[in-house]
């Protein structure tokens, strides 16, 4: 477990769930992990994911206003068109081969 402060710990409410899917998520413990553990974790990958998703629609309100106070955009197909030569390049720069 992660408390590496002296505030009390707290438990997040108990989940009902069918007896296939506890076997499953089970099955798919890693040596040593425990139930618990793994759900602690999806837990804290959830928040993560749910902090990042709430930061890029921040960061895409903030843009849409800026463009709209300024007048001052990127053509979408503009954008895509930049995004795929940067796809290519990346591309070609992985399968190139090595010296």
């Amino acid at each position: 477990m992660r408390y590496d402060c002296p505030v009390k710990s707290a438990n997040l409410p108990s989940i009902r769930v069918e007896p296939q899917m506890r076997a499953e998520a089970e099955a798919l413990l890693a040596e040593g992990e425990t139930l618990s553990m793994f759900i602690e974790q999806s837990v804290r990958a959830a928040i993560e994911q749910r902090r990042h998703q709430s930061e890029f629609i921040a960061r895409g309100l903030a843009a849409l206003a800026r463009a709209k106070e300024t007048g001052e955009s990127v053509d979408a197909d503009a954008v895509i068109a930049t995004l795929r030569t940067r796809l290519v390049a990346a591309r070609a720069k992985t399968l190139k081969p090595g010296p």
